[in-house]
């Protein structure tokens, strides 16, 4: 999937859309992505002059990106009526630094899917190496709701 099969899928837009391509994707399994990490990123501007790193948030974002998409293909759910939030991060762990010129491919995994909440384990692999990994927890939401009962049970006819 290139760039614009991500953008039909996610909401995203630059400067916050941290993917590049989908490489594979096995719904209701896992999926591989990745990101160019350039110098011409706005954060390397303050982070860190002279010592340019990509923030740790912003890997743990582009994976949850990644899963992103996954969830979509795997509920076969609306981009027109439907939006995936991020929820919660827990065991993240950050291994080396992410640089200018890195290409950093995540993988991530479907662990647990309960109606339109789930779990996936993300690793971001630079070179072969591990750069951070994390799991992640989102959810599907309705687009009009915004998202305010991510614990809810999905309607009769809903994904």
């Amino acid at each position: 999937m290139d760039i614009q099969g991500i953008q039909e899928m996610l909401p995203h837009r630059y400067p916050f859309l941290l993917i590049d391509r989908i490489l594979e994707i096995e719904p209701g399994k896992r999926v591989v992505g990745f990101k160019n990490v350039t110098f011409n990123e706005a954060f390397f501007q303050g982070h860190f002059p002279g010592n340019p790193i990509m923030p740790g948030v912003l890997i743990i974002e582009a994976m949850a990106q990644v899963g992103g998409v996954l969830l979509m293909r795997t509920l076969n759910a609306s981009p027109e009526k439907k939006l995936v939030y991020f929820t919660g991060i827990d065991r993240a762990k950050f291994r080396r630094p992410v640089v200018p010129g890195d290409q950093v491919r995540f993988e991530v995994e479907l662990l647990q899917l309960r109606s339109r909440n789930c779990r996936m384990r993300g690793l971001a692999y630079v070179e072969g190496k591990l750069a951070a990994e994390a799991e992640l927890s989102c959810g599907l939401v309705d687009r009009e709701s915004r998202g305010l009962a991510l614990d809810a049970e999905p309607q009769a006819g809903e994904t």
